[in-house]
């Protein structure tokens, strides 16, 4: 059931939004060129690697200039990619990673193969029990405040606690948190 709503919800989405990617994707290549998208490798269900994508928000490579995170100060990040990131909009194509069966709508954030080092063996089972999303319990609650540790008590809590209502808990959550309203 779930992923019937993430394809039904990932396809009325790009439907709705194809102008406001249009117009993502323009400010990126008037600002900084190609390419508009990123593509960065990340574990998903079952430990599964695969490429995540959204609008670059960084310097062409980035990735070649420093580390795998970001701080609100990094100098890679352009003046449009702030934005984005700010608003979230760069995570939008993601939806085409929901599409693709990579993703979820709602899961724990997928993370880099770098950071499996911060998890014990039985916390990266559990949380790559289920498949990643684009919003999750951490973000919708404390969105990039969340500590590492806090992030994976949430990540693991979602895991343990998901269902229908929770799913729409968060994406209601993420959206208050986007408008401002934040999560209770």
């Amino acid at each position: 059931m779930k992923r019937l709503l993430d394809l039904l919800a990932a396809l009325i989405a790009l439907a709705l939004l194809a102008p406001l990617l249009a117009g993502v994707a323009l400010a990126v290549l008037l600002e900084d060129g190609r390419p508009v998208l990123f593509r960065q490798i990340r574990i998903g269900l079952g430990g599964r690697e695969f490429g995540m994508v959204k609008f670059r928000s960084m310097v062409r490579d980035a990735a070649a200039i420093g580390p795998y995170f970001t701080s609100g100060d990094d100098t890679r990040i352009t003046r449009v990619g702030r934005f984005i990131r700010r608003t979230s909009l760069d995570e939008l194509p993601q939806l085409f990673n929901v599409l693709a069966g990579d993703m979820s709508l709602v899961g724990p954030r997928p993370d880099v193969p770098a950071q499996r080092k911060l998890y014990s063996d039985e916390q990266w089972a559990i949380r790559c029990s289920v498949r990643p999303g684009i919003t999750g319990l951490a973000q919708a609650k404390l969105r990039s405040a969340a500590s590492p540790q806090e992030r994976l008590d949430l990540d693991l809590r979602y895991v343990r606690e998901q269902s229908l209502w929770l799913d729409l808990r968060i994406l209601g959550w993420t959206l208050g948190r986007l408008s401002g309203k934040g999560a209770n």
